[in-house]
């Protein structure tokens, strides 16, 4: 599935991704721990410069 989200046209991704965020908040899911959230935000910010990393060269 993420794989052909990538291949999405970025506008295609925005409206994919806020639909999929506006129908998760519906659901009953337990709030992340501090740690998860910790985990999360460094897998993110890696990610970026990775993109970032990729897009300089």
């Amino acid at each position: 599935m993420l794989h052909t989200f990538d291949l999405l046209p970025e506008g295609d991704k925005q409206e994919l991704a806020s639909e999929i965020l506006r129908r998760s908040l519906a659901l009953d899911i337990p709030a992340l721990s501090d740690e998860q959230l910790a985990v999360a935000a460094e897998e993110l910010f890696l990610q970026l410069d990775r993109n970032e990393a990729a897009d300089a060269s």
